[in-house]
């Protein structure tokens, strides 16, 4: 199942982007649609402050994986910062890097697609990856 949506550059949007995806997810256990969650948070929350455009949610579940993609087309380059404990923000690729089993960017013209991808859990083993996970 592929859903998408995309959104304006506005605060409101990141909540609305969250429940996109719980509902996107409802199928899938309570602890993989709150991981899910807080990344879109984090990335759709990075493409409103620092990129400030629209930007379009996908979300794709399969049996074995969860995929999502947030594409905006902001000018700057997404950067995983690594700041200090005082500091209030800059995490959010971090958090992503984390919570997820594999994350990257990807520029394509003038849009950037931050994604980050879950294996679904089978018999205690992650399973394969998506074709094109990269």
């Amino acid at each position: 199942m592929r859903r998408s949506q995309s959104f304006p550059a506005e605060l409101a949007s990141v909540s609305a982007a969250r429940h996109f995806a719980r509902a996107a997810l409802e199928s899938l256990p309570g602890t993989t649609r709150d991981a899910v969650e807080l990344m879109v948070s984090e990335l759709t929350t990075n493409s409103v402050k620092h990129a400030a455009t629209t930007f379009e949610l996908i979300i794709d579940c399969a049996a074995t994986y969860v995929r999502v993609e947030v594409t905006d087309t902001g000018a700057g380059e997404p950067v995983a910062r690594d700041p200090a404990p005082s500091e209030p923000s800059g995490r959010g690729l971090r958090i992503v890097e984390v919570m997820s089993d594999k994350w990257g960017i990807k520029r394509s013209g003038d849009a950037t697609t931050v994604w980050f991808l879950l294996h679904a859990e089978s018999s205690g083993e992650h399973a394969a990856s998506p074709a094109g996970a990269a």
